[in-house]
Order: structure tokens, then C-alpha cells, then sequence
């Protein structure tokens, strides 16, 4: 069997890159607010304040020990991706800890940290999320719940963070803790959001009088493909050709103008969607 090298290198880069993003944003903006959402990132600020035990340390500590739990419990299924995640985070924070100390926040204005503290960290996961890879954490515990257990997965995981955000009230004072509330809400819409926009594409249902040039510049200049089918007009009663097709942003931009110039009467109907299964896109 060969092995899709460029494809390796490729997937591992894009992981790389989404870690460091999560990690920018995790350890200067949220240790040094005590913002307590996110998993063990969460916990671990207020782990910090309590024990002494400096948040990246507690983080690496952490993620070893969901990692030792995932081969225990779900040996080789448990993804070489998500363990060269975990460990990428971890080294990088306690890195960054000892050559790039930071005690206090890098301005003075917390609701400008909160939102680089929920941005960054969203924008790294839903890198992640799309590509089918995990930062491990707190996700380690979803892999092995859904495995040995029926209980609802991601109740457990906002229990969990829950209980962060409950203690970063009662560690930090209510400002923290409203922060952290915060964060917490706005967190899944910033992964949402980052995924549905990297996935976004435009449905054409073109209705026209001359399909051939469409389709063969739908083909031959962008690369897709289209369904065709015959109509008719029900006030006209004349005979029509209905385009289905589907493709990326910058691609419709360019079918839009050529359908302009070439048959500019046709009628177009233009929707958007994140979730296109089949080949040139999502597989199942």
C-alpha cells in the first residue's frame, strides 16, 4: 500500500498550525486572566490558585494522564492525531511558560483579552474538528464515554466545564467568574461558526434557454460537475433547462459573471451550505 507522503505532511502541518493558534490564545490571554473555560485549560487556572502548581505544568500533567487513560481504555483506536496534539499543546505551553513568563494580563481591558481568549482557541479547534482531529483533554473522556457507556457526551463535557466556570466564581470573585461564563457560552458559536464558513458553498439552480456553454464552462474552466433537466415555463409554456450545481466561493463568483455575459436572461437561484457530501467534498 502506498503512503500519501504530501498528504502526511500536509495533515500534521495543518495540525501543527491549529495547535499553536489554540496555544497563543490559551496562554496569553487566558492563564493570565483566570478566564476557567475549556477543559483542562479551564481547570487548570483554578487548580493553580489553589495548589501552586503553575497552570502549564497542571496542563501537562493533565493531558499525559488522559492520555495514559485513552491506550488503556481504548488502545489502537485511540488516534495517533490526537495524541500528537495533546502532547504538541502541552510541550508548547510549559515552553512558553518557562522562556516567555507572563504573570498579568497583556492590557488592561479583560473583555478585549475574553474575546482573543474564546477567538483563537475556537479558530484552532474548528481547524481541527474539520480535518477529524482532537487536541485530546477533555475529549479523550468523550471518546471513552461514548465507547463504554450511553450517556449523553456532550452533557458530560459541559457539566464538566460547568463545573470550571462554578469554581473560577467561587476561586476568583463573580467578575472572573461572569467572564468565564462568558466564554463558555460563546465558545461552541466560534467553533460553529469557523467550521460552517470553512465549509461554506454555493448551490446554483440555474433555469435557462442554453445549457451547453454553462455546463462546458462549469466543467472545463472550474473543474465541476452539474445535473441538467428539462422544464417548462408555466406561464410561458416555453421549454427550459434547469442547472444543478454546487462549488466553492471564489468559483461561483466566477460562473455568476459568465453567466452574466454569455446568457444574462437565465434565472439564478443562489443558497448557501457547509454540508455537501460527495466527491470534490465532504466524504461520509
Amino acid at each position: 500500500m502506498k503512503i500519501d507522503v504530501r498528504g502526511i505532511i500536509k495533515e500534521y502541518g495543518i495540525i501543527t498550525i491549529s495547535i499553536w493558534i489554540m496555544v497563543v490564545g490559551v496562554y496569553f490571554f487566558k492563564f493570565p486572566n483566570n478566564f476557567a473555560f475549556g477543559g483542562v485549560t479551564g481547570f487548570s487556572t483554578v487548580v493553580s490558585r489553589l495548589t501552586g502548581i503553575s497552570a502549564g505544568d497542571f496542563t501537562f500533567a493533565a493531558n499525559m494522564a488522559l492520555l495514559i487513560l485513552g491506550f488503556l481504555f481504548l488502545g489502537k483506536s485511540f488516534g495517533i492525531r490526537t495524541v500528537y496534539a495533546s502532547l504538541l499543546m502541552s510541550v508548547s505551553i510549559s515552553f512558553l511558560e518557562r522562556h516567555c513568563p507572563i504573570e498579568l494580563p497583556m492590557t488592561n481591558e479583560p473583555l478585549l483579552e475574553l474575546m482573543f481568549a474564546i477567538f483563537l482557541p475556537g479558530v484552532g479547534s474548528a481547524i481541527l474538528f474539520n480535518i477529524g482531529g482532537s487536541s485530546g483533554g477533555t475529549d479523550i473522556i468523550a471518546m471513552i464515554l461514548k465507547k463504554y457507556t450511553s450517556l449523553n457526551i456532550g452533557t458530560v463535557l459541559f457539566l464538566v466545564d460547568v463545573a470550571a466556570v462554578v469554581l473560577a466564581f467561587v476561586v476568583f470573585g463573580p467578575a472572573t467568574g461572569l467572564y468565564s461564563s462568558l466564554g463558555l457560552l460563546a465558545k461552541s458559536l466560534v467553533i460553529d461558526g469557523v467550521i460552517e464558513n470553512m465549509n461554506l458553498c454555493k448551490c446554483f439552480t440555474i433555469i435557462c434557454d442554453d445549457p451547453d456553454p454553462i455546463c462546458r464552462y462549469i466543467i472545463e474552466e472550474l473543474g465541476r460537475s452539474a445535473t441538467t433537466y428539462a422544464a417548462q415555463g408555466a406561464f410561458t409554456h416555453h421549454n427550459k433547462t434547469i442547472i444543478l450545481t454546487t462549488m466553492r466561493r471564489t468559483q461561483a463568483v466566477r460562473l455568476r459573471m459568465f453567466i452574466k455575459d454569455r446568457e444574462p436572461t437565465a434565472f439564478i437561484l443562489i443558497s448557501n451550505s457547509s454540508e455537501i457530501i460527495g466527491k470534490g467534498f465532504l466524504t461520509l
